[in-house]
């Protein structure tokens, strides 16, 4: 990517770290979680992927969300012991709503010779004309839109939100769409895990067994805490 508020430069130096930003609620974290970015770590020659929790995601606004301080405790459980995984705590650290391209300008700043891909699911791509500043995600980063096969549909470009369409070329293979300072946006098709951190919430509340959904560190914090259930421990 080019750095926030400038201009692309010409590619990154090899040396340059590639890392791929992929943020959520992570309410818990999951394996489709973990296996789909590892996939795009594959994918994309990635060096580090870095988790990022949101602290209050503007599109879950009114919506019960576990406090910030157990959601990054499950993360830090999920990613340890892998050294291309890592949690940042930009967003928790930052006061206001969670916004994606204020997070990504922090990132540029703190580390200008990051090369950053932003990761993130299809359906968060469809809306991802309802963001903040969403045509400066597109002129400042490279975007990984990461789908469970088939895949999206043939035409990639009808996919971008219309103040964009008009930027973006396809690229020889047709996989992904390049912007016309040279950015990419390149969509994936990763293994199709059906989990879901709602179905996992509501499995623990029914004292239904969460074993093979989440890591089992993930698994013992929820005990320990007694998250998502009736009787759940005061925050």
């Amino acid at each position: 990517m080019g750095r926030i508020g400038h201009h692309r430069s010409p590619a990154p130096a090899a040396a340059s770290p590639r890392v791929g930003v992929f943020g959520g609620t992570f309410d818990p974290i999951h394996l489709a979680h973990l296996r789909c970015v590892e996939e795009a770590r594959e994918i994309l020659g990635l060096d580090r992927i870095l988790l990022i929790p949101a602290a209050d995601p503007p599109h879950k606004r009114g919506r019960s969300i576990t406090p910030a301080r157990h959601r990054l405790a499950m993360l830090r459980a999920a990613v340890r012991g892998n050294p291309r995984f890592s949690v940042s705590t930009v967003e928790i650290e930052r006061d206001g709503l969670s916004f994606t391209i204020d997070t990504l300008r922090q990132l540029a700043a703190g580390h200008p010779s990051w090369h950053l891909t932003l990761l993130m699911g299809v359906d968060a791509f469809a809306e991802i004309d309802t963001w903040k500043e969403h045509v400066a995600l597109f002129d400042e980063v490279d975007i990984g839109v990461l789908s469970r096969p088939p895949g999206p549909v043939r035409n990639l470009r009808a996919l971008a939100p219309v103040a964009v369409r008009g930027r973006f070329r396809y690229s020889s293979d047709r996989k992904s769409l390049i912007h016309s300072n040279g950015n990419r946006v390149h969509f994936l098709s990763v293994s199709a895990l059906d989990i879901s951190a709602t179905d996992i919430r509501e499995r623990v509340r029914r004292a239904r067994s969460i074993r093979y959904l989440v890591l089992p560190a993930v698994e013992r914090y929820i005990e320990r805490e007694r998250l998502y259930r009736a009787e759940a421990k005061p925050n």
